[in-house]
């Protein structure tokens, strides 16, 4: 329903589009999915930061968090991006999603998110990548792109498709996960600054989000 630069399924509420445009593709996306109403999901306020929202007890709704975990079977967990990493976790009997951007992933969201799952679930964690940025598309300051290599290796420094400084987010997302022993990582490798059928802020600027949505079977 969205238009302009929201075009055409905007899932996310504070990018600028109308709200009645997010709410039916919110709706849509439900129906498609057959997940019930979506306002009953988890639905994060995400800060770049590390905090991790049990979506079994959060009572607050839309809360500012940027990874949730839960052991309830069909109840959704979402992340909304457009261009920051979205990851799924699971083990046994848990589920966790996480949104990595480059300041959270810094921070140890990724570990924390992985670390708060394995506290109340069992059982050998794997993880999942969404589409999001790649370095031919990521131009980066060398400061804080030292600062990356420092915290996770020299896989993170690449280069754009015009050969100036770039990140690696997704060997960023792969370094911080090992460094919690979680090895089992699906890429779906979809850049979301070079697909017409993603949303992308560095291509872009004003632009809409899409989720990554998780359920717990």
């Amino acid at each position: 329903m969205s238009a302009g630069p929201f075009a055409t399924a905007n899932l996310g509420t504070r990018s600028g589009d109308a709200p009645d445009a997010v709410a039916t593709n919110r709706r849509r996306l439900a129906d498609a999915l057959q997940l019930g109403d979506p306002a009953g999901w988890c639905w994060l306020r995400q800060v770049h930061g590390t905090s991790v929202l049990d979506a079994d007890t959060a009572a607050e709704p839309d809360p500012p968090a940027d990874a949730a975990v839960t052991r309830t079977a069909g109840r959704p967990l979402t992340v909304l991006t457009a261009d920051c990493a979205p990851v799924v976790l699971a083990c046994d009997d848990a589920a966790a999603v996480a949104h990595a951007g480059w300041t959270g992933l810094l921070a140890g969201v990724l570990e924390a998110a992985v670390t708060r799952l394995r506290a109340v679930g069992q059982g050998r964690v794997r993880a999942a990548l969404g589409p999001c940025i790649h370095p031919a598309h990521y131009e980066f300051g060398p400061d804080n792109l030292a600062r990356l290599v420092d915290a996770y290796g020299p896989t993170l420094a690449a280069t754009t498709h015009d050969g100036r400084p770039a990140l690696d987010l997704p060997a960023g997302v792969r370094a911080a996960l090992a460094r919690v022993d979680v090895t089992d990582l699906e890429d779906v490798d979809v850049c979301t600054a070079a697909s017409p059928d993603h949303f992308s802020y560095r291509r872009d600027g004003e632009t809409g989000r899409q989720a990554l949505v998780a359920v717990l079977e």
